[in-house]
């Protein structure tokens, strides 16, 4: 995966070209003042964010990257990743039990499962520089499903109380009572995942692909690239989702298969 086109340059915008693309950002705000949208404020708070994150990660890995620094030094900054993960879905999931340690426990399975199968059978070569990228990209994108999967199933279940209690009733398990709201709530997580999966190459040009091409690698080379990464993105969606759920599950109900998730005081007419 290393052949690269001679004729084509790599792309390095100037940093002129980088102040002429944010101007796009003014298009943008004013877009949202003409249609009154309320939306200016966090248009520009989240291009600043952008600009001051990627600057410090691009200080971060430009020394994990360096031919002298060991690779422990990225399986740090790889748990670094997973931990602020995980505060972060517990942050945006507060209504979820135990948020924190099931998604934690679901970006480590999903890490250990993905990268064991792309390092393990060669896909890609361990190194820092295939460490760091890959996992950023196993933990973001599996970001967004998980917190996903945990709000949905928490508040099936409370909705549909009364027939997960029947179910009960008539001597169905938990597992078995809580077996449609599962389903259900896993689906809606990982449908956007799949559907962007379908999408790839006619519709979408991902970004790892861009880049590549950007970079000047063959157009065959940048397809096997994402096409791995692709796969490694719907396997690492597909099993965060599944440990949420189960997760959840487990602690919405008791030992003795009562459901002991709280409905929230507004369904019980407080």
């Amino acid at each position: 995966m290393s052949a690269v086109l001679t004729a084509s340059p790599v792309a390095d915008p100037s940093w002129l070209g980088l102040v002429a693309a944010g101007t796009l950002i003014a298009v943008a705000l004013a877009l949202s003042a003409a249609q009154q949208l309320g939306l200016g404020r966090s248009i520009l708070w989240s291009a600043v964010r952008a600009l001051v994150q990627l600057a410090a990660v691009g200080v971060v890995l430009g020394f994990l990257l360096a031919e002298s620094t060991s690779i422990l030094w990225s399986w740090a900054w790889v748990a670094v990743m997973v931990l602020f993960a995980a505060w972060t879905t517990a942050r945006r999931a507060p209504e979820v039990p135990g948020m924190f340690t099931l998604s934690l426990s679901a970006y480590t399975a999903s890490g250990v499962v993905t990268l064991a199968v792309l390092f393990g059978f060669g896909v890609f070569e361990l190194e820092a520089r295939t460490l760091v990228t890959l996992s950023g990209m196993v933990v973001g994108n599996s970001l967004a499903a998980t917190v996903l999967v945990g709000r949905r199933l928490v508040e099936s279940l409370q909705e549909r109380r009364d027939e997960v209690e029947a179910r009960l009733a008539l001597g169905n398990t938990a597992a078995e009572a809580s077996a449609p709201m599962v389903r259900s709530s896993v689906r809606t997580a990982l449908i956007p995942q799949v559907e962007t999966t379908k999408a790839v190459g006619i519709v979408l040009l991902p970004g790892a692909m861009v880049g590549l091409l950007l970079a000047g690698v063959e157009p065959a080379v940048a397809v096997k690239v994402q096409l791995a990464v692709m796969y490694l993105i719907l396997g690492s969606v597909a099993t965060t989702t599944a440990v949420v759920a189960l997760g959840v599950r487990r602690r919405a109900f008791s030992a003795d298969h009562r459901l002991v998730l709280d409905t929230p005081s507004h369904d019980r007419g407080s």
